[in-house]
């Protein structure tokens, strides 16, 4: 077997991913656990661009390694945080967490090993953003728009949860 440069890149940008998400379960501080989570997204947007998928590698990018960070950054900073501190994690969970990732590697592994999809037209580097955008506003129209409420419910509920707290803050002083 010999080892490609896109192998390599897939292996090294996978580990990276896994890594990142590993500390972000393991690490206490939320900062450090941002900064895990924005490796993963960098790495995943790695693998995106190695599958030749460069609008997704992009939009990974842009709204998930931005966007969504720096919000959950601000939400981090804007929030009031009671500093009641959890005891450490012993070394039982750790092993255990370590178990836990090796058996889901292994499970995905079995599970694709001998995987066929059969005789597929590889069009995946003509026009993908284009082909995208027809399955995305065809095919998926119905999933599409159900996510677009269920973000603005969510949106919604944040307001309403941080208007609570703005009231149950004012009542303290």
């Amino acid at each position: 077997m010999t080892l490609s440069g896109e192998f390599l890149a897939f292996l090294s940008l996978a580990i990276v991913a896994v890594m990142g998400g590993v500390l972000l379960l393991n690490l206490t501080k939320v900062v450090h656990m941002v900064v895990a989570l924005v490796f993963t997204f960098i790495s995943i947007a790695g693998i995106f661009v190695l599958l030749s998928a460069e609008f997704l590698a992009v939009v990974q990018i842009l709204l998930y390694s931005g966007a969504i960070t720096i919000i959950m950054l601000f939400g981090i900073m804007l929030t009031r945080h009671d500093d009641t501190s959890e005891p450490k994690a012993g070394s039982l969970r750790k092993v255990l967490l370590f178990l836990g990732v090796l058996g889901f590697g292994f499970a995905v592994y079995i599970g694709i090993y001998n995987l066929d999809f059969g005789q597929v037209p590889n069009t995946l580097h003509e026009n993908n953003t284009e082909q995208i955008g027809m399955a995305l506003y065809s095919k998926y129209i119905i999933p599409f728009e159900l996510t677009s409420v269920l973000l603005l419910a969510a949106l919604i509920g944040a307001i309403v949860l941080a208007k609570k707290d703005d009231e149950k803050g004012a009542e303290k002083e």
